[in-house]
């Protein structure tokens, strides 16, 4: 095929994929409530997709914009359709930054900012791919199209808008993920746990107002508080909270406003394939409040929760506890807590499971054992994989295995990428083995060298799944 040294052709183009990564990264581009029809999921987020598209014209791409929740770039010729999967979304930054999150400031090789290895970083590398393909005057007899989303980290509704307008490509991958090869995808699925809360009937040393936590279904919750009348020994109670604070080296403050008394906990968020990368600000402020004096509806609330999620993420007490030899376990995120004085109190929960899991089967189960606390499942993204012998397949583990001299694994994940939008997808890359994964963490980096080496390896596949046999 054609001897292009790709890292080569990358590099010649590296000060403009800094600054065009930088300039992404630098548009915050979190969903929010101010939705207009011209910016469906808030102005940063539609900002974001449109710098994409004119960057794409700019470059003398095809651009599309579909419905303002998506977009393409495309070049080359041809019936078929090679996709390339990415967004240009983030979660929100949350708490604890050392360096700004939404600044792209490049330190030791590593550049920081929400968003920088998902999945903006890995949309850049991508594209910087398709730029050196389109530059080097290689034929195509395939068309390629980068597919821009702007709510992968919610609802996937603009995925799934673009496919209702646009065609299906016949195979595809999506940079959002890890090297080698992901094969498969654990199914996904939020649920809502709804408990009724009894109505205080006696005064209690500590009456609790409300208890707040989590912001996502797909991350830890990294911050809690609760808001409470304290009737009796005010300054033992601070003072149990902060010792508690301090012989497990948390960090927890409180304040009093107005009579009421606040409590603060802050934990570490991390992605919700893997709740145990993270500490779960809720839980830690719960282990505190049930060794103390608080009511009796609260109580019932609190005693769940403790029973059900502290030190659990595997389902165990849920009883929906699997494990599969290939796709490895279910997971349990206690992601949302909603709690408010005489209403009904709410945990949000992201589950995921393996293709072997009996989905249904365990959550009719579930609602059985959970008796008067109603289950809601509010989403649920089946499993995805492909078989391992596909002919697609073994052209991007080829690739990479020529690239990168290592092994071409095939890989099964937690976490859930467009690739399951595809008929025929995977998700590859651009994190490389070994290398720490902090998406969704605070102080997201990626090593600019592992972008550029991965942008050599899209461009690689792009001319061996789309360029003309010669």
């Amino acid at each position: 095929m054609h001897s292009i040294d790709w890292h080569n052709e990358i590099k010649k183009r590296e000060s403009g994929f800094i600054k065009d990564l930088q300039s992404l990264i630098q548009i915050p581009s979190v969903k929010n409530q101010e939705q207009t029809e011209e910016a469906p999921f808030g102005k940063e987020v539609r900002q974001a997709l449109d710098f994409m598209l004119q960057l794409g014209e700019k470059d003398g791409f095809t651009a599309k914009n579909v419905g303002n929740v998506a977009g393409h770039l495309e070049m080359g010729e041809g019936r078929e359709l090679l996709g390339i999967l990415c967004h240009v979304d983030v979660v929100p930054a949350g708490d604890g930054w050392t360096y700004e999150p939404f600044e792209g400031e490049i330190e030791d090789g590593r550049l920081f900012g929400r968003g920088s290895i998902d999945d903006k970083g890995p949309t850049i590398a991508a594209y910087y791919a398709m730029k050196a393909v389109k530059e080097s005057g290689i034929s195509l007899q395939k068309r390629v199209r980068m597919i821009i989303g702007t709510d992968e980290e919610s609802d996937w509704q603009c995925i799934k808008r673009y496919f209702e307008e646009e065609e299906m490509p016949e195979a595809g991958f999506a940079p959002d993920a890890d090297f080698p090869i992901i094969f498969a995808e654990k199914g996904i699925a939020d649920l809502q746990l709804t408990i009724s809360v009894p109505s205080a009937q006696e005064e209690a040393a500590i009456t609790i107002e409300s208890f707040q936590a989590g912001r996502r279904y797909n991350m830890v919750p990294d911050y809690a508080y609760a808001s409470m009348s304290v009737n009796q020994q005010l300054t033992l109670f601070l003072q149990n909270y902060t010792e508690y604070i301090k012989d497990n080296d948390l960090e927890g403050s409180y304040y009093i406003d107005r009579g009421m008394v606040f409590l603060e906990m802050r934990g570490m968020s991390a992605h919700a394939m893997e709740p145990d990368h993270g500490k779960n600000a809720a839980l830690l402020l719960a282990a505190f409040l049930v060794t103390e004096a608080v009511d009796p509806a609260f109580a019932a609330y609190l005693q769940f929760v403790i029973e059900q999620f502290e030190g659990d993420t595997r389902g165990e007490r849920l009883g929906i506890a699997f494990t599969d030899p290939e796709m490895g376990d279910v997971t349990v995120n206690a992601a949302l807590f909603r709690y408010k004085k005489g209403q009904e109190a709410q945990i949000g929960l992201n589950v995921r499971y393996p293709a072997s899991f009996s989905f249904d089967q365990k959550m009719d189960q579930l609602k059985k054992e959970l008796g008067n606390i109603s289950l809601t499942i509010m989403d649920n993204s089946e499993p995805h994989y492909m078989k391992a012998d596909d002919p697609f397949l073994e052209t991007l583990k080829r690739v990479y295995e020529e690239e990168t001299g290592e092994k071409g694994e095939l890989l099964s994940i937690g976490g859930g990428t467009y690739a399951r939008a595809l008929k025929k997808g995977v998700a590859f890359g651009a994190l490389f083995p070994g290398r720490e994964d902090v998406a969704h963490q605070k102080d997201e980096y990626v090593i600019l060298d592992d972008l550029f080496r991965a942008a050599a390896i899209y461009a690689r596949a792009i001319v061996e799944l789309a360029g003309k046999k010669e």
